[in-house]
């Protein structure tokens, strides 16, 4: 057994945890016990009770991948009926709906598209850039990159110095599942992108100056050591870069995917406790998001007692998840109405944290 108490108060008082501490986390600590040991640092890092939120929209401009990761219901093979590429004036409809609704950024990401190459995404780029100049371009996934590196044999930082200079503001967080390797050959994610692969990309964006995010999908059978390692890995690359904007776990959905009805999934218990202790293990993050996507919005609600600080986006267009069977929904009204009746001051901000 070990000291839960004592490891709460160390990271209550500022302390970073160990990886045996967390472990201890994961197996005997109490939900409630975590929860107020994850408040009490998330007002240390953000002192005041206002919670952030962003409206923008996820635009998946293609569903065509060449991986087959088990836990994904999006990918479509190239000749798949439904497979699709939207066009560049499409695109920009999306974007002038976003704009129109009150939207500062696009999340723009797809499968792994074995035809485009690195000028298509330069064009696409620079046509956004050029057409809306004030709309933050937070753009392609870790997978994404280390494809165009692979195929064109470049330095990953030459292809990431390339899109940065058509217009890419900066990268999300996908494709980082579980960054623990054995994990990832079961879920056949880690022929798209290794650990070592991700974190590359990530750590190669920050030294040219492009701020990224952290996310992990938890729930795909994978034990807490494997969760572990992950928070371990993504702290580490923080302390030596800084680069990472937030953190934003999630939990598997798996409706439609070859892995429904094989792995034990997460549901809320499981997600509050696990983003409880990425709170407490990450120390050098200020901003912890949580997920009402794959939750509701009653336990996204509840993650600001857990240690978010952010909700994320109001999802004006969102189809990876949705392709798993997730139908939730929320509008900026509603958004503003559960943080406000959870006690908190919601503000709308920009894909970097700033306040609008």
């Amino acid at each position: 057994m070990g000291d839960v108490a004592g490891i709460l108060g160390r990271a209550v008082s500022g302390a970073r945890l160990r990886r045996e501490e967390l472990m201890v986390l994961f197996h005997e600590a109490p939900l409630h016990d975590l929860g107020q040991a994850a408040l009490s640092v998330r007002f240390r890092h953000n002192p005041e009770p206002v919670v952030t939120y962003i409206i923008d929209r996820n635009i998946n401009y293609t569903n065509v991948c060449i991986y087959r990761c088990k836990f994904c219901a999006f990918y479509r093979r190239p000749k798949d009926g439904d497979a699709y590429l939207i066009s560049f004036e499409e695109l920009a409809r999306k974007v002038e709906e976003t704009i129109a609704a009150g939207g500062t950024g696009i999340l723009l990401q797809g499968g792994v598209h074995p035809d485009l190459r690195l000028d298509y995404y330069e064009g696409l780029l620079r046509f956004l850039r050029e057409r809306y100049p004030q709309v933050h371009l937070h753009a392609f996934s870790a997978p994404e990159i280390a494809f165009l590196a692979r195929v064109h044999k470049l330095p990953v930082r030459e292809v990431i110095a390339r899109l940065k200079d058509a217009g890419l503001a900066s990268i999300p967080g996908g494709g980082a599942e579980i960054l623990e390797d054995e994990t990832r050959k079961r879920i056949w994610s880690h022929a798209k992108a290794s650990t070592a692969e991700w974190l590359e990309v990530h750590r190669e964006a920050h030294a040219l100056g492009l701020r990224t995010t952290a996310t992990m999908m938890f729930g795909v059978g994978e034990d807490y050591r494997a969760r572990v390692e992950h928070l371990l890995k993504v702290r580490e690359l923080q302390d030596q870069t800084g680069g990472f904007t937030a953190f934003i776990p999630w939990t598997f959905q798996e409706e439609n995917t070859a892995l429904a009805g094989q792995v034990d999934t997460s549901g809320g218990y499981d997600y509050l406790r696990t983003l409880a202790i990425s709170r407490l293990a990450l120390d050098n993050f200020r901003h912890v998001q949580g997920s009402w996507l794959t939750q509701g919005p009653k336990i996204g609600q509840l993650s600001l007692f857990f240690g978010a600080d952010d909700l994320g986006s109001i999802m004006l267009e969102e189809n990876v998840v949705r392709a798993a069977g997730v139908e939730n929904r929320m509008s900026h009204q509603e958004m503003e109405f559960i943080i406000r009746d959870a006690g908190f001051v919601p503000r709308q901000r920009r894909t970097l944290y700033e306040l609008v």
